[in-house]
């Protein structure tokens, strides 16, 4: 079972830094992470959401190499790759994985302008050792699955000092 994990930050720029880590822990097989979202609420009040993977980047590509092969067996490659890509991008675009966009959105709202958070969907995570890297990255959790103790841990980590 996964597990969610919301922390907000006081800049744009610190949620993103945590989730190269996360990224750099996953590589390293400290931590399997699902969904790592980062929502950026500008000075403006627009939330916008840089998700991890693009759906519909993956979706055209992958669309348009299934669309041009079929298209080489009709012999217009062309216009199968041009029908397979557009599908492939409305397939992805339409595609929700991970952490539901509109959870986030919502979520994202209540933050003030010029904030941050990070959106952590973890399957699977060797706590002591994830817990020394994320020691003293700041940030508050606003939202988890966890347990209170866990949490209580997680965010002791977040607010020690290096």
């Amino acid at each position: 079972m996964s597990e969610l994990i919301v922390i907000g930050y006081n800049n744009l720029f610190e949620a993103e830094e945590v989730r190269l880590k996360l990224v750099k822990m996953q590589q390293d097989y400290l931590i399997d992470l699902e969904d790592a979202v980062v929502a950026v609420k500008n000075a403006d009040g627009k939330v916008k959401l840089n998700q991890a993977y693009q759906l519909t980047a993956a979706g055209a590509i992958s669309g348009g190499f299934w669309g041009a092969l079929i298209g080489l067996l009709f012999l217009n490659p062309l216009l199968g790759a041009v029908v397979g890509a557009s599908a492939g991008a409305i397939s992805g675009a339409l595609t929700d994985v991970g952490i539901n966009d509109d959870f986030m959105k919502e979520l994202s709202e209540t933050l003030k302008p010029g904030t941050s958070a990070l959106f952590v969907l973890v399957r699977k995570v060797t706590p002591d050792k994830a817990l020394d890297e994320l020691q003293g990255t700041g940030g508050k959790v606003i939202k988890t699955s966890l347990s209170h103790d866990d949490e209580a841990k997680l965010q002791a980590a977040l607010d020690a000092l290096k």
